[in-house]
């Protein structure tokens, strides 16, 4: 892996970093992986406990990350071609949506910490309260709704 150059995402473009940037610039909190409800009338997103199938709930990672879409085909590759698209379904925290919207990373980000599990230790993530999208059927989502953290 290319080594990545110090606070780069301060002065590179989300559209012009590297794969290896841009795969960096993730947090690793799992909330991309949250079933979400998004009502006709208001156009609001409402995230859920529930947790696409892949989500592993304590790692925060996808399983299957690489062939995602092979076992879950509405699942969004998130690129800088799609952010602008897709950056309203994004948790407020996400470090993608932030970047966009000329936020800066929050304080508890890897990046900045330089510790890859700062994101769980401040409670940024889903590690722990997920449930499975196989065990909640989809009628059932509603009641899983929870207030997005900031």
């Amino acid at each position: 892996m290319e080594k990545l150059r110090h606070r780069f995402w301060e002065t590179i473009p989300l559209k012009k970093m590297t794969p290896a940037e841009w795969e960096a610039v993730c947090d690793g909190c799992g909330k991309c992986c949250l079933n979400k409800l998004e009502f006709e009338d208001t156009g609001e997103v409402a995230f859920t406990r529930v947790a696409c199938r892949l989500l592993d709930g304590d790692a925060c990672r996808c399983t299957k990350y690489e062939t995602r879409r092979q076992y879950v085909p509405e699942c969004v590759f998130l690129t800088p071609k799609t952010l602008e698209r897709v950056a309203y379904w994004l948790p407020q925290s996400c470090a993608y949506k932030r970047l966009y919207q000329n936020q800066p990373l929050p304080d508890w980000h890897p990046l900045l910490t330089g510790d890859p599990e700062s994101t769980h230790t401040s409670g940024n993530s889903v590690r722990g309260w997920t449930v499975s999208e196989f065990t909640v059927p989809e009628e059932d989502w509603e009641d899983y709704i929870i207030e997005e953290t900031p």
